[in-house]
């Protein structure tokens, strides 16, 4: 388990792993830099959102002028939701002051006052809302229809060496994915049960994530797509994070992903399994 996406970028670069999750930014930005990896599938669509004080001053984005907003990275999709926002109010993106932070760390700083808001992926807002400090002041959805985050890179040796084990990897996310999308109880099961034997963290905080509402995070589709990622083209560009534009081939491998899609959720019943 890595606290924060630089770590798991310089393990990728390092090849200490060989897969990982990613903010797409990052992965468009280290691919662009000769860093030998590539999206082969998403992990999630929407499940970002910016959280401000709940008893604060922010009620509308014109307020975030002159406030301190924590980001995950500088090269991450939260960060740019928040330029996204303030452009269409006709704010310049210095008008926030945006800081880095690893993910596990912003719920405090933010209950602290260390920060006035934050963007971040869930279960960081949940967080924050279920502590009775803070409020989403908007979801990523919001500004950013389709909005995805966190991406699936493999480095090209093991795409060429080993492609079935690729293959193997993105059939299950694609099926649980689908298992997690068929309703209430499979997220209630996955909450308890991802709560307690992997990200020992409370299952009603991933619960709460996961149902409120239900289509807070999605799991389906999670095909990359050209459209999505050509946004995410044009605001790095936009704001000097990325130094040429990419073809998509160049960046993304989508022979899994299109494999992928005649999978089928996972037969699990939650209300059969064993505690």
């Amino acid at each position: 388990m890595f606290q924060g996406f630089p770590e798991i970028k310089e393990a990728l670069i390092s090849n200490r792993m060989q897969a990982g999750f990613l903010v797409a930014p990052m992965a468009l930005a280290l691919r662009s830099q000769g860093v030998p990896i590539k999206i082969v599938y998403l992990g999630h669509r929407y499940g970002s959102a910016v959280v401000v004080s709940k008893n604060g001053p922010v009620r509308h984005v014109p307020d975030l002028v002159g406030k301190t907003v924590a980001v995950p990275s500088r090269f991450s999709d939260e960060r740019l939701i928040i330029l996204k926002a303030l452009k269409e109010h006709g704010l310049p993106p210095s008008s926030v002051k945006l800081v880095e932070m690893s993910p596990p760390d912003v719920a405090g700083a933010l209950a602290a006052g260390a920060v006035d808001g934050f963007s971040m992926g869930e279960p960081y807002p949940s967080q924050a809302e279920m502590g009775g400090f803070g409020r989403v002041l908007f979801h990523a959805k919001e500004y950013w229809p389709d909005y995805m985050s966190c991406v699936l890179v493999v480095r090209d040796d093991i795409i060429s060496r080993r492609p079935q084990a690729v293959q193997v990897l993105v059939d299950g996310i694609a099926r649980s994915g689908l298992w997690l999308d068929q309703g209430r109880a499979e997220r209630e099961y996955a909450a308890e049960f991802v709560g307690r034997y992997y990200y020992s963290q409370p299952p009603a905080l991933l619960r709460h994530a996961l149902l409120e509402p239900i289509d807070r995070v999605q799991y389906t589709p999670l095909a990359p797509r050209e459209a999505d990622f050509n946004l995410v083209q044009d605001l790095m560009l936009e704001h000097g994070l990325l130094n040429r534009r990419m073809a998509f081939e160049e960046f993304v491998d989508i022979q899994f992903a299109d494999k992928a899609q005649h999978q089928t959720a996972w037969k699990y019943a939650p209300w059969l399994l064993e505690d």
